[in-house]
């Protein structure tokens, strides 16, 4: 009997799947189909080391580290990868979530997908120019405008006031 669950065992480690491949294989596919395309060298050197983790390897920041969780001026918050426009303040709202929130973002510019990274589906967001991670968009926004909340890492925007 023990040695047929060693061997049970064997078998089963020594076998590589290949669905985290495909999944590899397919990303990166997709990366190249962005506007802006750089190498993984090229955004080290552009990105701080946050940035980078979380535009270029979908980390999260921390809650409530994000200087612009409280951010109240009015302007647009842009991709810190590439700078193109992602959000409006006007539509940012305190979800208390401990990461910007929005109920919309601007049209055409941000690309969805779904990850199962924490075991069920969730809709990721991605600057639809580079597509650097940004977070993830959730039905539990606000009632009164579109019902959706944009969780979003503040180490992936940058932030451009309306003066300038």
């Amino acid at each position: 009997m023990g040695k047929k669950l060693l061997f049970i065992v064997l078998i089963l480690s020594g076998c590589k799947g290949i669905s985290q491949e495909g999944k590899k294989e397919i990303k990166e596919k997709e990366e190249a189909a962005y506007a802006i395309t750089k190498t993984d060298a090229e955004w080290r050197a552009e990105l701080t080391d946050i940035e980078y983790y979380v535009l270029r390897k979908a980390a999260t920041e921390n809650a409530f580290t994000s200087e612009l969780l409280t951010n109240k001026e009015k302007g647009t918050y842009i991709c810190a990868g590439c700078a193109t426009p992602l959000f409006r303040s006007e539509n940012k709202y305190t979800s208390g979530t401990g990461w910007p929130s929005f109920d919309r973002e601007i049209k055409g510019n941000v690309a969805y997908d779904v990850d199962y990274k924490i075991g069920y589906a969730r809709t990721e967001e991605h600057c639809a120019t580079c597509g650097g991670h940004l977070g993830h968009v959730f039905n539990d926004g606000p009632r009164k405008t579109t019902g959706k909340r944009h969780c979003i890492n503040g180490a992936a925007l940058d932030f451009v006031p309306d003066s300038k």
